[in-house]
């Protein structure tokens, strides 16, 4: 059958079994709109190329699909790198597509041209532009194998105009098949064996290819191998916080204790982390290049082993089927009573849960305190980047995977649009978004987003009247001269009421919980404002008062 060749893409994004995209429109690519016309696909239609692309990549974290996003050539591209950049930190499966000129205009820097392979090129896993109509299925089926293959990851796809508009009559492509990610029973069994031999061992879970499967498989060998079991940066969800192997998350702001018992350790097994900056405390906590603990490093990346670490044991697997096959390995072994090690860590880690007292009458501990004791386990929590996420990773307990979606990147604004995205996706799921005030007003437009769609978020602005983290760091380099940190901010909980939502403001915790129990049967999207104490910079540091 001849079709255009905006036809012809979205055919072939049905094949690879695409049900919803994100997207902010443009002239470069109306043949593929039109191809979304009556598609079936929903086209969620996002305020900014920026909001477009993290709800692309929320959705891909959240459902282990690729997440899809179209934004137009030129500043559309450069808006929406942003997500690009979570995606690729994050491990994330995500294909964007970009409108570009018309082929007989390129390279003479026609209007809003730029060279996606140069732009992108460091941020995505593979970047290409169509030439061709009856490439398309070829080159979207490959564009789905790499988003997942291995380590899953970012690809953009350049779409000319005139190609899009050209007449083709190519079939769409079988959906992608993925090498299994499977490692041999001889590395597992060699994992295995390490672990029993070690007097200190201790597990970093993380990365990309987990599934709540996964999760429970690892709960499991964490039991019948008395395992202490960590999460790096960001991937706390990774192991119900309740399970009496988990130990906290070694990340920013990481319990002294926990990062000792790391540096302590005799034998690491880490799945599926990169070890980077934010995991390894600035790299101190495993000394590369060649860290005093032994390391078995089990990641889909074969480039990533030895990278920065040199490992003891390197598998080349997918993490969360390499934890299944240990599980499975482990299936007629029984549970070992907790030993000194893994109960003194979790001994640790409740103590480090108790909250700390900081300035003010609205405390973010006793928000976070709150959030444990009245949202169900399946709740998802959203956050961008800001200090005010150091109470939620220090005090919220996740329950089931998937239910954190936060960036490893520590992209500010992000977690606006991801709540969006995960509420469209799981409208039955209670979906928070906690949010600083500098980290709000970066996508707030996407609250439109959620208005429009009946996405019945709960949106908690942590408002302090500054970039915290940086007046922070402002305070430790250059103390009493705070400078191009403080903030000018609306009527939040006005804004909300602007777009038919419920809107409130708290100025002490008592206010706080009863805004929000009306939020959550107010029926609308909702913003809870937080007036916070500007002294309270984060869980463990105050603010010195400046004198006039």
């Amino acid at each position: 059958m001849t079709r255009h060749g905006g036809d012809a893409l979205v055919a072939s994004l049905r094949e690879q079994g695409v049900e919803r995209v994100f997207s902010i429109p443009g002239e470069s690519f109306l043949a593929a709109l039109d191809g979304l016309y009556q598609s079936g696909i929903h086209n969620v239609v996002a305020r900014q190329e920026g909001g477009a692309a993290m709800m692309a990549e929320a959705y891909g974290k959240l459902t282990g699909r690729p997440g899809v996003a179209f934004v137009t050539r030129g500043p559309g591209a450069t808006n929406a790198s942003s997500g690009v950049h979570v995606a690729f930190q994050d491990s994330t499966p995500m294909i964007l597509f970009v409108g570009q000129v018309a082929s007989d205009q390129r390279d003479r820097e026609a209007f809003q041209e730029v060279d996606y392979r140069a732009m992108f090129g460091p941020l995505a896993k593979w970047v290409a532009e169509i030439d061709r109509a009856d490439r398309i299925p070829e080159y979207v089926a490959r564009a789905f194998q790499v988003a997942r293959a291995g380590r899953p990851g970012p690809v953009v796809l350049a779409l000319p105009e005139d190609m899009l508009s050209s007449e083709c009559d190519a079939p769409p492509v079988p959906a992608a098949v993925l090498p299994s990610g499977l490692a041999a029973s001889s590395d597992v069994s060699e994992v295995i064996a390490h672990l029993e031999a070690a007097e200190r061992p201790l597990v970093i879970l993380g990365g990309g290819n987990w599934s709540a499967s996964a999760a429970k498989a690892i709960a499991t060998v964490a039991e019948k191998l008395d395992l202490p079991v960590g999460a790096s940066f960001r991937c706390q969800d990774f192991l119900d916080n309740l399970h009496p192997n988990y130990v906290g998350d070694i990340g920013i702001g990481v319990n002294p204790k926990l990062a000792k018992r790391v540096r302590d350790a005799d034998v690491i097994l880490c799945l599926g982390a990169r070890l980077g900056e934010m995991t390894t405390s600035g790299y101190t906590l495993l000394t590369p290049p060649v860290p005093a603990q032994k390391l078995i490093h089990v990641h889909a990346d074969p480039g990533e082993l030895g990278r920065v670490y040199h490992p003891t044991v390197a598998v080349v697997a997918d993490a969360g089927k390499f934890a299944e096959s240990m599980a499975q390995a482990l299936a007629e072994r029984a549970a070992k009573p907790a030993g000194a090690w893994v109960q003194g860590a979790r001994a640790d880690y409740e103590a480090w849960q108790s909250p700390r007292e900081t300035p003010g009458d609205l405390k973010l501990e006793q928000v976070i305190v709150h959030l444990n004791e009245v949202l169900p386990e399946d709740a998802i929590v959203t956050n961008g980047a800001g200090n005010y996420s150091a109470w939620l990773h220090r005090y919220y307990r996740y329950r089931s995977f998937r239910s954190q979606l936060a960036p490893t990147s520590g992209s500010m604004g992000y977690g606006l649009p991801a709540a969006v995205a995960a509420k469209i996706e799981r409208p039955e799921q209670e979906v928070i978004c906690l949010a600083g005030d500098g980290c709000f007003q970066m996508t707030m437009q996407e609250f439109g987003v959620a208005c429009e769609h009946a996405a019945n978020i709960i949106v908690l602005i942590s408002n302090n009247g500054m970039y915290g983290t940086i007046r922070l760091h402002q305070q430790k380099k250059f103390p009493r001269r705070p400078s191009g940190t403080d903030l000018f901010n609306p009527d939040f909980a006005a804004l909300a009421r602007s777009y038919g939502a419920f809107g409130a403001t708290a100025t002490t915790n008592a206010e706080f919980e009863e805004a929000f129990a009306q939020a959550r049967v107010a029926g609308t999207p909702a913003i809870i404002e937080l007036q916070i104490s500007p002294q309270a910079l984060g869980p463990m540091v105050e603010l010195e008062k400046i004198s006039d």
